[in-house]
């Protein structure tokens, strides 16, 4: 039996798009660990492993129950970190997640570490626990950038296992360097810059290729009521164009809301403010009105008074002050340039409101009730092509679940495409360092020699 290239651990392992990528690359997983039992049981179907666990217990001050490996990987929980006082290294991340991580880093000593997190961990509100995370690993004699690597799928082309996703997430990638052979090198900039690779082109990217044909799939179809909004803004969207001889509609959010003040029963309003409101009047009206809102409110009044005579019936027909149509549906964020109608675009119903873009690629797929509606095949995303977006091949199995467990997996997942990427970066960046051992070179022979997509790896798996 041959060896593996390299023995990797799978932690907060959801349905295992690191096992994807390491797998794919010649891993073994000797340990991988899930505390979701929906998650945990569509790891097991498809990676053979059961991953059910608790990291608190299998790696803490008493217990170390995971084995050696050279890679660790892990899609890890960020808890805050205490700011009191000055900063206490390793103590301070106690009480943490990330806290069992390095438990694992000291006891195992990985050549390789490869986190990832969502992209506010490397943000302003975020920088003392990135602060923390950088210099606990290099406590532990690891050589990590302290600039953060901010990396999304729609950045890689296809025939490098992009998929069109908007999806930042930052990853943390370290070297385990015991002797300082390192010390004073420079490891900036980091391994990703979140700039597209190989000259691509993001807006070229199109949705038809990952799609499927079918109108109607069970779970994914709209309601009654959905179908209602959609229908109304896209005769809205229509009128606008045609109305203005083909000028995109705003940018701003167009809040149907304001306009009640104009021409209903505060109709008071357009004899105090006239045709051209400005926020501030709206503000000394009203001194606790945010600007942001006034803003908003100011900009809608003068749209609503410039088009009234095709809005006002347009607002009777669909019933927009009705219980047809909540307040969250009253309002439209149009991102999709000159796209024509509403049904040519992707769009999410949000709690602030219908958001309309180019379907070109996807916001990030979310573990809540904003999976997108896809306007062309008058749906939602479908649990399988979810999984397509996220790197995963057509053999991957979730066993009949509910699609909302699937919705739920695949936005808290980690794009197999970037991993892949991100993983041959750093080795590229670490590859004096990794030669001078043996697990290193397992690693650095086995990301180098395969090819730069995951995608015919894992088609040919199964």
């Amino acid at each position: 039996m041959t060896s593996p290239a390299f023995r990797f651990i799978d932690l907060f392992a959801g349905i295992g798009g690191f096992h994807a990528a390491l797998s794919s690359l010649g891993g073994k997983c000797v340990y991988a660990v899930e505390v979701d039992r929906h998650a945990a049981e569509v790891y097991r179907r498809n990676w053979g492993i059961d991953p059910l666990g608790d990291i608190t217990k299998d790696a803490n001050e008493d217990v170390m129950n995971v084995p050696a490996h050279e890679v660790l990987a892990a899609g890890f929980p960020c808890q805050p970190f205490s700011k009191s006082g000055a900063q206490r290294g390793m103590d301070e991340t106690r009480g943490t997640l990330y806290w069992n991580i390095l438990r694992i880093i000291q006891e195992r000593r990985p050549k390789v570490v490869l986190l990832e997190n969502v992209r506010n961990l490397a943000g302003p509100r975020h920088m003392h626990e990135w602060q923390v995370i950088i210099e606990t690993l290099r406590d532990e004699g690891y050589r990590v950038s302290e600039i953060p690597a901010v990396f999304s799928p729609h950045l890689l082309p296809p025939e490098r296992g992009g998929r069109p996703q908007v999806r930042e997430r930052v990853f943390i990638t370290a070297t385990y360097d015991p002797d300082g052979l390192t010390d004073g090198l420079d490891v900036e900039p980091p391994i990703v810059t979140g700039q597209p690779i190989d000259g691509w082109e993001p807006s070229t990217w199109h949705l038809e290729e990952l799609l499927d044909d079918a109108h109607s799939v069970p779970g994914c179809n709209l309601t009654e009521s959905e179908r209602h909004w959609i229908d109304a803004w896209d005769e809205w969207v229509q009128a606008w164009f045609e109305k203005t001889d083909g000028r995109r509609p705003p940018g701003m959010p167009i809040w149907a809301d304001a306009w009640t003040d104009v021409w209903g029963p505060r109709s008071a309003a357009r004899r105090a403010f006239g045709p051209e409101p400005h926020y501030r009047d709206l503000m000394e009206a009203d001194p606790l009105l945010p600007q942001w809102k006034a803003g908003h409110l100011a900009k809608n009044y003068a749209l609503f008074i410039e088009h009234e005579d095709w809005i006002k019936p347009w607002t009777k027909k669909w019933g927009i002050y009705t219980d047809k149509f909540p307040a969250s549906r009253r309002k439209l964020e149009w991102q999709a340039q000159d796209t024509p109608r509403l049904w040519d675009t992707v769009m999410q119903l949000r709690p602030s409101g219908i958001r309309a873009k180019r379907p070109t690629y996807l916001p990030a797929l979310v573990a809540i009730t904003q999976t997108s509606i896809i306007g062309p095949r008058e749906r939602r995303l479908s649990p399988r092509e979810t999984a397509r977006m996220q790197g995963l091949p057509e053999w991957f199995d979730f066993a009949g679940q509910p699609a909302a467990a699937t919705y739920k997996q695949m936005g808290n997942g980690v794009n197999v495409g970037a991993v892949w990427h991100v993983l041959r970066e750093h080795v590229l960046r670490d590859e004096d360092l990794l030669k001078r051992s043996a697990s290193g070179r397992r690693i650095l022979d086995a990301v180098l020699s395969a090819p730069l997509s995951p995608d015919e790896v894992l088609a040919a798996k199964h």
